[in-house]
């Protein structure tokens, strides 16, 4: 147990010296083995983590999802997907701020990445909300916000690690993450109506568009919405395995960006390029996580404290809310990946130990990450915000983001009260 406690706070201690959190894990991981193993065996180990990692078929879903939100973005959907939700809704009162909740659920069904959502959803929708004479705080704000589905929303990057870490079906996890998606895309635009009713300048309304301009914005968008569809309904049906559709996605997207004639091959140079790097960033994380997981999983550290659970008598519930809370805090300081995969091999024995449904788990996690990347004072989509948008204070990005905190902490509590949210769909699965 002590000697856990002091590979987290080495892993703390290296972060807060600015040094990458993935050299920072894998490190502590390799150096804590190696003093309670010996080093041949933690050098052995180091190396086949590293082989069995970088050759998992499972994993080749990573790069492949990413390849298909980069050829999908590169193609424009993003502008396509605002321009279509405005087409509908803009004419409402706060209707700009609503329709950035749609773009970014429907591109979140093709990223994966919150962060990406959110930067570009920033560079889409604020240069309207901002011409219309939108508030700054209520711009910014649905924009950090609706980032979030950027990794509730299918495909995500996170619940894909999450489920090959845990050994959990990502199919499954993947039919968990709609209903609780769908859940949270409404709350966040229950919260732009809130903000609109007590302050109407905040949201003025735009004008009204014709059904003919509503009818050329989505066949502007059917095609990837054909493909979403597909890949996911393959998935969800068991036509088809995660990996497999994955696949089918990327190549789909390939053709898509071709048929509007977004590619070139410097594009697809550059749509290439970006993909490595993101897949290698991520492939390093997971491989530093793995290092650090097996120094974890050697320790006592998870027994011990399901025993003390056990012991101390708290409801499941409570020890689950526990989790939540610790979640949240750590989402304000740290990258989303990194901070799930730091705290799973604590949580994940203790989670299924205590009898809970590994998927229903992995939703949980996914909406308190949310809840950290948009929580004061240093939520990861706020500061990407500030980065892109230096125009706007800081101080306009925070207040923005209270009421859309609310909210994503309000669909955290329907989904921990009611597991049938998440766990419908899956039970539904061939």
């Amino acid at each position: 147990m002590i000697d856990a406690l002091l590979g987290f706070g080495a892993v703390f201690f290296l972060a807060l010296l600015r040094i990458p959190l993935a050299f920072a894990m894998g490190a502590v991981g390799f150096v804590g083995l190696g003093l309670l193993r010996g080093w041949t065996p933690t050098m052995a180990n180091a190396a086949q983590v590293v082989y069995d990692t970088g050759f998992a078929y499972t994993l080749s879903v990573v790069p492949l999802f990413i390849l298909m939100g980069n050829f999908v973005a590169r193609a424009g959907l993003a502008h396509e997907l605002f321009r279509a939700a405005f087409a509908f809704i803009g004419h409402v009162r706060g209707g700009l701020a609503h329709a950035t909740v749609m773009a970014c659920a429907g591109f979140g069904a093709i990223c994966g990445s919150s962060i990406a959502t959110a930067a570009t959803m920033a560079k889409v929708a604020y240069p309207p909300m901002k011409r219309l004479g939108y508030a700054d705080y209520l711009s910014t704000g649905v924009i950090a916000a609706g980032g979030t589905l950027g990794i509730m929303i299918p495909p995500s990057t996170i619940m894909v690690i999450y489920g090959i870490v845990t050994e959990t079906n990502i199919g499954k996890l993947f039919a968990a993450g709609v209903i609780p998606g769908l859940l949270c895309s409404a709350l966040l635009m229950a919260g732009v109506s809130w903000i609109t009713w007590r302050d109407p300048s905040a949201g003025p309304a735009g004008e009204r568009s014709s059904w003919s301009e509503r009818l050329q914005a989505l066949r502007d968008i059917w095609g990837v919405l054909l493909l979403v569809v597909v890949v996911l309904g393959g998935i969800y049906g068991g036509v088809f395995t995660a990996t497999e559709g994955a696949g089918i996605g990327a190549s789909g997207a390939f053709f898509f960006a071709l048929a509007r004639r977004a590619l070139t091959l410097q594009v697809l140079f550059e749509v290439l390029v970006e993909s490595a790097r993101t897949t290698a960033m991520l492939f390093t994380i997971l491989i530093a996580a793995m290092l650090f997981s097996s120094f974890v999983n050697f320790t006592s550290m998870p027994g011990d404290l399901k025993d003390a659970i056990l012991k101390a008598g708290l409801s499941p519930v409570m020890v689950v809310g526990a989790m939540m809370l610790i979640y949240i805090l750590l989402g304000t300081i740290m990258e989303e990946l990194s901070m799930v995969l730091l705290t799973i091999p604590v949580f994940f024995p203790i989670v299924t130990g205590l009898g809970f449904d590994p998927v229903w788990f992995g939703v949980l996690i996914v909406l308190v990450v949310q809840i950290g990347l948009i929580s004061p004072p240093v939520g990861m989509n706020l500061f990407v915000l500030n980065a892109l948008l230096k125009d706007v204070p800081l101080k306009q990005i925070f207040r923005g983001t209270w009421l859309f905190v609310a909210a994503l902490t309000v669909a955290l509590l329907l989904v921990l009260e009611l597991p049938s949210l998440s766990l419908w769909l899956p039970s539904l699965m061939k």
